[in-house]
């Protein structure tokens, strides 16, 4: 059996549980402290991937949509902010803050968004090893990538209405949009592998965050921006805005952005994140299916 690690408290018991130089109501606060077991965290993002796939078509296709929509508002703050700041060589590294948004409202506010199931619908795959289990995960893969680019072309569409935004934003708009369509098929791929690790990454790390969720998302998807990586979600706003302004055709949008930063993101997610992590466990789990959700 492995030892546990330095400053770990073995699976099962609490940190400080054993000590004989605390009391039941220092051993409890000692609990509250320590840092869930990996173990526990796998099981919580699977237990997540399990609830999201017994979801409804309709359930999922409002909060898909409504992930999308919130999406929107990464492109708009950064814009905002690319237009209020100076032109100086530092520009980039305030405005990125602003791509955080949607991400912020769309994990806090539960909504369902596709690059999150790249490691949440994967784990019970990889737990349950059937069938059954890899058609569930495809359906809420379909369903919740199909409705959170609906939802980023109508918030992209609504960005259309003139007057609604000064011209120095609407100039900001214009040249952020390009920003997922700048590069080749195979650095866009690159770029996707890595944004689909941190944002898989993030949801790993959201169980232990507790009070420090928002934190944790604002560096997380800060690192994306700032680093300038692809998401299918977030980048389909700005990608269909300059398809829309004339900025970009329909053939960019899906052979320049869409396609190579899908292929990314799921490589990114499932094979860097889902299945490294998940190994990391596989010793220690007991080798009994959990039981299906009714």
């Amino acid at each position: 059996m492995n030892e546990p690690q330095a400053g770990a408290s073995p699976k099962g018991t609490s940190a400080g549980a054993d000590s004989p130089h605390l009391d039941s109501a220092e051993q409890e606060q000692a609990a509250e402290h320590s840092a869930p077991h990996p173990l526990v965290i796998h099981e919580i993002v699977r237990e997540e991937g399990e609830v999201a796939m017994e979801r409804t078509f309709a359930a999922l296709m409002w909060s898909a949509l409504a992930a999308g929509l919130s999406m929107g508002f990464s492109f708009l703050v950064q814009s905002i902010l690319e237009s209020a700041l100076p032109k100086t060589d530092w520009r980039g590294l305030v405005s990125s803050f602003g791509y955080t948004i949607g991400f912020v409202f769309v994990i806090l506010g539960r909504q369902q968004l596709f690059t999150e199931s790249t490691l949440t619908a994967v784990l019970p795959v990889l737990t349950r090893r059937d069938l059954a289990t890899l058609f569930k995960a495809l359906r809420l893969w379909t369903i919740v990538l199909f409705f959170n680019l609906v939802g980023t072309t109508i918030f992209a569409g609504i960005l259309q209405i003139r007057g609604v935004f000064s011209p120095e934003v609407s100039e900001a708009l214009a040249k952020v949009a390009m920003t997922p369509l700048s590069a080749e098929f195979g650095v866009t791929v690159v770029r996707g592998v890595f944004s689909g690790w941190l944002i898989a990454l993030m949801v790993w790390l959201l169980p232990s965050a507790r009070s420090e969720r928002l934190l944790t998302v604002l560096l997380v998807t800060y690192t994306v921006a700032v680093s300038k990586l692809t998401h299918v979600i977030a980048g389909s706003v700005e990608a269909a805005y300059a398809v829309m302004i004339g900025a970009a055709s329909v053939q960019d949008y899906f052979f320049v952005f869409l396609v190579p930063t899908f292929i990314g993101n799921v490589i990114g997610g499932v094979s860097l994140v889902a299945i490294v992590n998940h190994a990391a466990i596989a010793p220690e789990i007991t080798g009994v299916t959990p039981p299906r959700r009714e």
